[in-house]
């Protein structure tokens, strides 16, 4: 069952993809193994932790299992999603909400995305031998575009801003052209992403940081992340949950804007690097204040220019990541002089994607 995260109304798994009342749904309980911790042989993708996923049917393309680096000249850990068979974090997603849409006996795929979460959700429809339609911005790049087109899915471009790509991929969803494998509201997907917790507690031997940074847009790792190591307390397998920090772009941030100290000028001028998290109104927004209230976290906003720079740094490191990646890293400065970050802390960030 689904349950609403709003008014507590109660839908079966297969449909609909949100409540009467507009708000995301989510399982209605977490799956928690009853035992603790033994080896994982680590061959498997996210299906190693399958005693924390809601779903039985399986398909992998090798995710999971992404390094932790030292990354001294950052006081950090990096979390090297970057390395997945797509590119990107969305991979853990991708496996779990295309093995919810086998479990409902769904055999079309949508999904609107011009990028990572477009390319994940293509990739394993194929792998799983389902038919998938993405919806992209018809301004989208077309090297982005061609590579959901290898796929084998159809690509829908439509005019208009990113939200106007949303509702035409879900007026298509209403009349019946596929079942939707979003990123923004599937549960399945944050099913998936919160496997991104439990690998880093795992290659921690079962202790947590003090804090994770992570960029934060529609909130699809943030609040995987809050959820799963929600999940490991909840199991026993670890006995705290790590502050959960976010990072937005100048221009589209309305988490940040609505933290302390988050604000932006008004002239300031939008972080249009960084447009995999250019979101303005998340349709989890509530639940990412949620987390942030939970977990004492945070979050703030990231220009352009900082955006650039901390590129072009990590890059001089070895670590080749798209824009949106960088915000992680070039927020760590603001975070530790806001005083969300002391000197000496435990701090993993997620490189969350790979240079195209």
């Amino acid at each position: 069952m689904r349950t609403c995260s709003v008014c507590d109304r109660e839908y079966p798994r297969a449909e609909p993809w949100r409540c009467s009342c507009g708000a995301p749904l989510d399982y209605a309980m977490q799956p928690l193994p009853d035992s603790q911790p033994g080896q994982f042989s680590r061959t498997s993708g996210v299906w190693d932790f399958a005693k924390f996923l809601p779903m039985d049917e399986r398909v992998s393309l090798g995710e999971g299992w992404t390094p932790l680096v030292d990354a001294p000249g950052w006081d950090a850990t990096f979390k090297l999603e970057s390395l997945h068979p797509t590119g990107s974090f969305k991979d853990r997603g991708a496996a779990t909400v295309i093995a919810e849409a086998l479990e409902v006996g769904a055999d079309r795929v949508l999904e609107d995305s011009s990028g990572n979460a477009g390319l994940a959700v293509a990739s394993y429809a194929a792998r799983a031998g389902l038919d998938a339609e993405i919806y992209v911005p018809a301004s989208a790049k077309d090297a982005k575009v061609r590579r959901i087109e290898r796929t084998g899915a159809d690509v829908v471009r439509v005019e208009g801003s990113r939200e106007s790509v949303t509702e035409a991929c879900i007026d298509a969803v209403e009349d019946g052209a596929g079942w939707y494998a979003s990123h923004a509201w599937n549960p399945a997907f944050f099913a998936g992403t919160a496997t991104a917790a439990y690998e880093i507690a795992a290659q921690r031997d079962w202790s947590v940081p003090d804090a994770v940074v992570t960029p934060l847009g529609h909130g699809t790792l943030f609040l995987g992340l809050y959820r799963g190591f929600q999940a490991l307390e909840q199991a026993g397998w670890t006995d705290a949950i790590p502050r959960i920090l976010g990072t937005q772009a100048v221009g589209y941030s309305p988490i940040a804007d609505d933290d302390e100290g988050g604000t932006v000028p008004d002239d300031a001028a939008a972080n249009d690097l960084a447009d995999g998290i250019h979101i303005r109104d998340p349709p989890r927004g509530r639940q990412i204040r949620h987390a942030i209230d939970e977990t004492d976290g945070a979050a703030v906003a990231v220009s352009a220019a900082a955006t650039e720079r901390e590129r072009d740094r990590l890059g001089a490191a070895g670590f080749h990541v798209e824009p949106t990646c960088a915000t992680a890293t070039a927020a760590l400065p603001e975070f530790r002089e806001r005083g969300e970050l002391q000197d000496g802390d435990d701090v993993v960030v997620a490189l969350t994607g790979r240079n195209d």
